[in-house]
Parts: structure tokens; C-alpha cells; sequence
């Protein structure tokens, strides 16, 4: 339940930041759904809140879109992952942003590669956003900084109060602050250096919901406080970096395996299109990293091959023991992967979505 005062406070946050994101003079492009609190208030709202021009889009195809951002003279561009990565790849791609003063990235998580392909094609940095329906939607942005680092998603608007949280509830990261360790001489396992350990977002503000329909449950707590169920870890100069969400966290051992981390490390490989990992049963372990890959065009790759690439970039614990190939992920109608639909195919594998391709290589 997001109240008017609560989509407002987003706007007031967001205008906070210099130099200005929207203002009355910009055209905004509006190619996200409006049934989604991104496309409905960071794009529509942004428009009506600033009194911007706003140019919407019937079909959001990669030559519609590029076309209608030239003919209109698009100075902001409000995306997600795969649309810069279709503009990164348009011949047409500088000519048609030549208005484009800001672009952003919001959403879903935005591959460095990505952004680095669409700043090569169109000279424009990719500045990265971070939040949830329930804070409608933005708590951070690279825009606040005004420095974008690759996997960042900034630092907190202005307004917008932030904790890092260990499992106990204890603070790792508080407005900017790293809290210190009450046990210096403990073992850090967390492979995170410098800054903070990983610790779960929990977040206060005006622009947070009163909690879920119809009878305000799992609201802000009475001080204001609302755990986002995403963990994050900070760095010296206090830019936050998404590890991932609470509920996909792999145990293995007992040991913490963030999927993020090895999709990361997957999509450095050129054989790799894109991945999703999941954690699954496993007798000895408790669960074990299982990896599902579509493969990059006309550049073969196999099972084998990416396990030794994982085993190369990651801890013993983190690698995946299974690879399975797969033609298509599915995704969200702003891109994500749904990973719950993913997880009710597995095991024995996603056949819903691997067709014919599918090869497995366990390794145990």
C-alpha cells in the first residue's frame, strides 16, 4: 500500500540529487510497463511530478525505440538491462542519443559489460538505480555520487536512511558508516575487501509502503525501519554493491555461496549468453551450486569447460557441480529471471524452456 505522500517523497528524494535528473524542460523516454512501479513512477510519475514531456512507446522494439528517441530529442532515457544492451547494439545507436543527456539503468541487475558496451556505442555513461515497489521505488542511484563503478548501485538518495544488517540484526553499514567489528581478531571469510562484510538492506524514509494489502502487515517496523530481504555490501568510499536477494543464498557446507557472485563470474566466459544459478538438494552438503546456461551464438561451449572456468575465478565451495544448457531463460516483463519458475522444473532440468539443447555435466 503506497500512499501519495509516499510516490511524492520518491520525487522530492530524486530532486534532491545535483544536477538535476528530470527537469521541466526534458523529454523523457516511457518504454517500461506502467503496471510496474519503475515505469509508473520513476518514468510517469517523474514526468507529471517535474511537468517534463514524456514519449511513450506502443511497440518498444530496438528500431522503434531508437527511432522515436531521435525524432522526439530524448534527453532521458529510463531502462532496464535489455534495452541498453539492444541500443549498445544498433549501428544507429550514437546518431539517434545525440539529445541524451542522462541514462538509467534500473529494475534488474545491469552486467558491467553491458554498460560498458553501451557507453562505447553511444559515448553516455550508464548511471545504475536500486529499490523496490515497496519504497516507491528508489533508494539509490549512482546519480548521488556522480562516479559510475562497475556492479554498483550507488549510494542512498537524499532522504533515505540505510543499514547493512548481519543475520543477528547487528549493524555492518549505517548512512555511510561502517560499523566497527566488536571482534577485530574474528576470521573473515567473506571474501569482500575493503569495506563492509555482506549484510542485509534495511531501510527508513517517507517514501516507504504502510505494508501489504489489505490489512498493512510486514510494514515498516514502529521506529521505520523495513528489511528490503536483498544483501549488499559497502565499499571504502561507501558505493553499495548488490551480492543478492536473502532468499537465494546457497548453503553449502555451511559456508554463504551468493548466486550473483557465480553468474558473474559465468558471464565472463564468451561462451556464455546469460545464467542462472540456483541452489539445490544435496545428501552430503546440505545444498550445491547448480548453473543454467544459455549458450552465446556461433561460439560452442561445453559443461566441462565452464566448471573449470568457475573453478579458476571462484572458492571451491562456490563452483557449480552441475551445468545444465538451456535455450532460454524466463523472464519478467521487465527482465528478470524467475528464478521460483526456474526452481519448480529442477530436477531433473527446465525442460519448459530447454527444448533440445539441453546437456547436463555433474560433477560430484
Amino acid at each position: 500500500m503506497l500512499s501519495h505522500r509516499a510516490l511524492l517523497a520518491n520525487h522530492e528524494q530524486v530532486g534532491r540529487i545535483e544536477p538535476p535528473v528530470v527537469g521541466p524542460t526534458d523529454t523523457v523516454l516511457l518504454a517500461l510497463p506502467l503496471f510496474h512501479a519503475y515505469g509508473l513512477n520513476s518514468g510517469l510519475g517523474a514526468v507529471v511530478h517535474h511537468g517534463a514531456t514524456g514519449v511513450l512507446l506502443d511497440e518498444p522494439g530496438l528500431t522503434a525505440g531508437l527511432d522515436e528517441i531521435a525524432r522526439h530529442r530524448v534527453s532521458v532515457l529510463v531502462g532496464v538491462p535489455s534495452m541498453f544492451l539492444a541500443w549498445a547494439d544498433a549501428a544507429t545507436a550514437r546518431a539517434a542519443t545525440a539529445t541524451v543527456r542522462i541514462a538509467v539503468c534500473g529494475a534488474a541487475p545491469l552486467e558491467p559489460t553491458v554498460a560498458a558496451g553501451f557507453t562505447e556505442a553511444t559515448g553516455l555513461p550508464v548511471h545504475v538505480g536500486y529499490g523496490l515497489t515497496e519504497t516507491a521505488p528508489v533508494l539509490t542511484s549512482t546519480l548521488v555520487g556522480g562516479i559510475v563503478k562497475a556492479g554498483s548501485i550507488g549510494r542512498p538518495l537524499p532522504g533515505v536512511r540505510l543499514r547493512l544488517v548481519d543475520p543477528d540484526g547487528a549493524d555492518l553499514w549505517r548512512d555511510g558508516l561502517t560499523v566497527p567489528d566488536d571482534d577485530p581478531d574474528e576470521l573473515d571469510i567473506s571474501d569482500v575487501s575493503p569495506g563492509t562484510d555482506p549484510g542485509q538492506i534495511v531501510v527508513a524514509g517517507p517514501n516507504l509502503f504502510a505494508g501489504y494489502w489489505p490489512d498493512g502487515r510486514d510494514g515498516p517496523d514502529a521506529d521505520g525501519w523495513w528489511g528490503t530481504g536483498d544483501i549488499a555490501y559497502a565499499d571504502e568510499d561507501g558505493d553499495l554493491f548488490l551480492v543478492d536477494r536473502l532468499g537465494e543464498l546457497i548453503l553449502v557446507n555451511g559456508f554463504n555461496v551468493y548466486p550473483h557472485e557465480v553468474e558473474l563470474v559465468l558471464a565472463g566466459h564468451p561462451g556464455v549468453a546469460e545464467s542462472a544459478v540456483l541452489g539445490v538438494p544435496h545428501p552430503r552438503t546440505g545444498e550445491t551450486v547448480r548453473a543454467y546456461v544459455v549458450p552465446a551464438p556461433g561460439r560452442p561451449v561445453t559443461g566441462e569447460e565452464l566448471l573449470a572456468h568457475c573453478a579458476r575465478n571462484l572458492a571451491r565451495f562456490k563452483c557449480p557441480t552441475a551445468v545444465e544448457f538451456v535455450d532460454a531463460l524466463p523472464h519478467s516483463a521487465i527482465g528478470k529471471v524467475r528464478k521460483t519458475q526456474l526452481r519448480s522444473a529442477t530436477p531433473p532440468g527446465p525442460q519448459a524452456f530447454a527444448d533440445t539443447r539441453t546437456e547436463v555435466t555433474d560433477v560430484h
